[in-house]
């Protein structure tokens, strides 16, 4: 097992990536569904290859660039929302996740 896969956030990250992305984009437009797919893969690798570097300030760099896209993904659900494309309650459980995510994330050293 690799170090990356005891995270809490790595699993979270990758759960809503993996499970539920898939069924909640499936009526977006192509180029918001596939930003948002992409935005949130980046989440899952940015953490698993800073999880893998040796010096702290290497670390953070890529912890950063998964709460940035994790902030990112955020933003795309505003714009889904707004037009209407998701549900209250998905967007609700979506942003949650995504706040447990960045803040699990903030806090890795």
């Amino acid at each position: 097992m690799f170090n990356h896969h005891k995270l809490k956030c790595y699993a979270l990250a990758l759960e809503v990536t993996a499970k539920t992305v898939p069924t909640v984009v499936r009526r977006w437009p192509h180029y918001l569904s596939d930003q948002f797919k992409r935005a949130m893969t980046s989440v899952v690798l940015n953490i698993s290859e800073g999880n893998g570097r040796q010096t702290p300030k290497d670390r953070k760099r890529f912890f950063n660039i998964a709460t940035a896209s994790a902030k990112e993904s955020a933003s795309i659900l505003d714009i889904a929302y707004s037009f209407n494309l998701i549900s209250s309650q998905s967007y609700d459980e979506f942003q949650d996740k995504l706040l447990q995510i960045v803040k699990m994330v903030s806090r890795l050293p």
